[in-house]
């Protein structure tokens, strides 16, 4: 296929000019650069917060920038799955949509396998390809919106009855929650859970049956912590990380995020200034991205990046109801699944950062580093702009 033709075809086609005179895009340009202005700003980001590691023992190998060149070719990489997947038609998606969810599991399970998958701190969430990873947890999230939004269109007709409508699909979500926490990911899980859930409610399912699920599965989660001695220890770590007995373990990362966003002030020390990168933030080049973000770019940055992922959680819905609207059911669910996904995510990411949640390994969508998280938001915004493109071939009178 040709890349550059296809781009230049989107081109021509988003100039041609309507019986108004003015220009009609093939697909919605403000989101797009949104999207490309989040993944420019978090490769600067990253490579600010990780330019010092190659002064840290651990990462020793490493030049100063190793991060900043991985994730660019992360970021060519995911920008040539996301022109191919925009080429799919959103049906396409619908009729493979149970078997990417079979796929999924499959490397989910073959991620426990020793040998197979690959493990990083106590955690085997990876299978390794040669000189990279890839983490099966951000393609299950991608396969259970699929999946949910095509169960749905299935069950449409029986949506109103418990048993026929929601619990196979609570099984499903169960088995790959059971998968998730044997590697362990509970925070994939999480966003996972709020995805089917969301997609359950939006596609109509009983009110009284949605909120019964969502109980049982805030007791769930409410037990998974109870259970888990270290679970807890973060939870109390996270009600006062500047106890002695925490603040060198579990609110050690807590607290450093905290001085580094009270650091920043108003307007922030300035890009490259920041000073918790250099050895005292853990990650800071992933989970913890936007504290050096406020530390450099102060309550400015942070503000303009809530209000960014704000704007891109709206515009997403928005597409999703204008799908729904024009009766594509499917397409609907799927675009507004991928705003749950992005909207819930960075609140999560955002409030573990600001200390207003407890810690969650959950990377910032769209800027922090990671191939395999950057890949999936990347084709997750590709088919949101698949499921505008063909909402404006419908409304202009054409085919999707």
């Amino acid at each position: 296929m040709n890349l550059a033709g296809v781009f230049s075809g989107w081109t021509r086609r988003a100039a041609m000019p309507g019986r108004s005179g003015s220009p009609v895009h093939a697909f919605d340009p403000a989101l797009l650069w949104v999207t490309v202005g989040l993944l420019a700003w978090g490769l600067v980001m990253v490579y600010s917060a990780s330019i010092a590691l190659s002064d840290n023992p651990r990462f020793g190998a490493y030049g100063q920038t190793y991060f900043l060149t991985r994730q660019a070719l992360f970021l060519a990489l995911s920008f040539v799955v996301g022109l191919l997947t925009f080429q799919v038609k959103i049906e396409t998606w619908e009729r493979v949509a149970p078997w990417l969810f079979v796929a999924s599991l499959l490397l989910l399970v073959a991620v426990l396998i020793p040998h197979v998958g690959k493990g990083v701190n106590g955690a085997h969430r990876w299978i390794g390809l040669g000189p990279i990873s890839f983490q099966p947890s951000e393609l299950a999230k991608v396969s259970v919106l699929l999946y949910a939004a095509n169960y749905m269109v299935r069950k449409m007709e029986v949506k109103e009855r418990f048993f026929r409508a929601v619990l196979p699909m609570a099984a499903a979500v169960a088995v790959v929650g059971v998968l998730l926490l044997a590697e362990p990911d509970m925070g994939a899980f999480m966003v996972i859970a709020v995805i089917a859930m969301g997609i359950l409610f939006l596609g109509g399912v009983n009110a009284r049956m949605f909120f019964l699920i969502a109980l049982v599965m805030v007791v769930a989660f409410v037990l998974m912590i109870a259970l888990s001695d270290w679970r807890r220890e973060r939870i109390f770590a996270y009600l006062d990380p500047w106890n002695e007995k925490y603040t060198l373990g579990k609110g050690y990362q807590l607290s450093h995020s905290l001085i580094a966003i009270g650091r920043g002030e108003i307007f922030g020390v300035g890009l490259g200034g920041s000073v918790e990168k250099l050895h005292w933030l853990p990650e800071a080049h992933t989970d913890f991205l936007l504290a050096v973000i406020g530390e450099e770019f102060g309550l400015v940055g942070v503000l303009a990046l809530i209000g960014l992922f704000l704007w891109m959680t709206r515009r997403i819905m928005h597409i999703g109801r204008q799908a729904i609207a024009l009766d594509r059911v499917f397409a609907g669910l799927v675009a507004q699944g991928v705003g749950l996904w992005i909207g819930f995510q960075a609140f999560i990411n955002m409030g573990v950062n600001l200390g207003a949640l407890p810690t969650k390994g959950l990377t910032l969508p769209l800027m922090s580093y990671g191939g395999s998280a950057v890949l999936m938001n990347v084709v997750s915004i590709a088919l949101v702009l698949r499921v505008d493109y063909e909402n404006r071939l419908l409304m202009r009178g054409g085919r999707s």
